[in-house]
């Protein structure tokens, strides 16, 4: 079987090879010539066909005029061979117009596209010229369309145009008599109007007349009211600083009383609770000593007091704390995130909170003690919705107060001589509460003492 090869035939060197299209293929023809071969494309084999159409072998004509029209229209060009395989199915397929072209006389009532789509094929001699003259007529033929639809345009355009004269026409008399209507209802209008405007000024002087005395009357009620008010304001404020200062008087009366009573009956409590405590633990038995028993000598036999080894407690020592808070009316008062954070600082606050006021509850229970703690309100993002445990008071600082400073307040505010314990590691605080006679003790004597609740 013949392969198919890039160059022209004997053929067609002989009778078409040396004529050549002057410009591009016209595209009904163009069209025309990619349906042909594509209706043959399907009698050829697959050897028969050039390389790059051999993808489209198993196209139906109208996916492969539609996907490889391009394609085969170059191969028509360019393949000689391809282009005789390709006229020779055309003259299998339509002898008498192939028969003709070949003959030199193509049949007259043929489609020019037909026919010089058959030509662009067999490239019999004069192919160039039909080809063109088939372009021709297809442009004539457009031409004469394109001449006929304007005709037909024109006409309608035309018609269009005399129905817009007449309608025009029509709406310019009703506009007439309508504009004629309304200029003589204007006129009775603008009749109406000057005497309405007569009566309104009448009624615009009166208006005036009446604004000025209302205005003036006004004035005078304005005046008089405003003394009224000014001489009201001055009693009202007279009166609200007579009670302001009756108030603070009598709530500095009472509070000053209130907070003095307190001061006394606490440090009375205490003297009275020392008191009672020293006679309880020192149980002492009736007085049986005499005055010259009060005179420092020694005796002989007896050690001096100098000679007894005193102990003292450590200030890490648990023991410290219990001696502490066994003093009569003591108050502990307790930096809370102080010791938290040196106890178990990687816990969350709120179970720190609760961790440490569990403890002291405990506390409070064996030692009879009161009990403070204070936590910084700056470290908190909202309210703590909070129930204090039995025996301990919960305090949190106010927005811009710190807790160090609530803390000072609680030791200044005790009256001296009551046994007054903070922890807190802090030595500003230590320093503050020590001035105002607290004992103050390390953090980390009250997680002593707590681990053993």
């Amino acid at each position: 079987m013949d392969q198919p090869t890039s160059g022209a035939g004997p053929a067609d060197e002989a009778d078409g090879g040396a004529e050549a299209l002057g410009r591009p293929l016209p595209e009904g023809v163009r069209r025309r010539v990619v349906a042909l071969v594509s209706d043959a494309f399907g009698g050829l084999t697959v050897a028969e066909l050039p390389a790059q159409l051999r993808q489209y072998a198993r196209f139906t004509p109208t996916r492969r005029a539609k996907f490889a029209g391009n394609a085969m229209a170059a191969a028509l060009e360019s393949d000689a061979a391809f282009r005789q395989r390709i006229g020779e199915r055309l003259g299998q397929s339509q002898p008498e117009l192939t028969g003709a072209l070949e003959a030199g006389a193509p049949p007259a009532a043929a489609d020019p596209l037909d026919v010089a789509a058959a030509a662009y094929v067999l490239r019999p001699a004069g192919w160039v010229k039909l080809v063109e003259a088939a372009g021709e007529e297809v442009q004539r033929a457009d031409a004469e369309r394109a001449d006929e639809e304007t005709r037909r345009e024109l006409e309608h355009l035309r018609e269009e145009l005399e129905r817009a004269r007449a309608h025009t026409r029509t709406e310019t008399e009703r506009l007439r008599t309508e504009l004629e209507a309304a200029r003589k209802e204007a006129e009775s209008l603008h009749r109406k109007l000057r005497s309405a405007l007569s009566e309104v000024k009448r009624g615009e002087a009166a208006l005036r007349r009446s604004a000025a005395e209302t205005d003036t009357v006004r004035a005078e009620s304005a005046a008089q009211l405003s003394a009224v008010e000014s001489e009201s304001r001055r009693l009202k404020g007279r009166l609200g600083e007579a009670e302001a200062a009756l108030e603070a008087s009598r709530r500095a009366a009472r509070e000053g009383r209130s907070v003095e009573d307190m001061r006394l009956r606490l440090l009375l409590d205490t003297v009275l609770d020392a008191a009672s405590g020293l006679r309880r633990e020192l149980a002492l038995p009736p007085a049986t000593t005499h005055p010259a028993d009060t005179v420092d000598a020694l005796e002989p036999g007896r050690m001096s007091p100098k000679d007894i080894a005193a102990r003292a407690l450590s200030d890490t020592d648990p023991a410290l704390l219990d001696q502490l808070l066994a003093l009569p009316q003591a108050h502990l008062i307790v930096d809370g995130y102080n010791v938290t954070k040196t106890g178990y600082p990687q816990m969350p606050l709120e179970k720190q909170r609760l961790r440490l006021l569990g403890g002291l509850s405990v506390l409070a229970a064996q030692t009879g003690a009161e009990m403070t703690c204070v936590f910084d309100g700056a470290e908190l993002a909202a309210p703590v919705l909070l129930a204090p445990p039995r025996g301990v008071r919960v305090l949190f600082s106010k927005p811009g107060v710190t807790a160090d400073e609530v803390i000072r307040q609680l030791a200044r505010a005790e009256p001296p001589g009551r046994p007054v314990v903070v922890v807190s590691t802090d030595r500003e605080v230590a320093d503050g509460v020590a001035k105002a006679g607290a004992r103050p003790v390390a953090s980390v004597l009250l997680l002593k003492r707590l681990s053993r609740v």
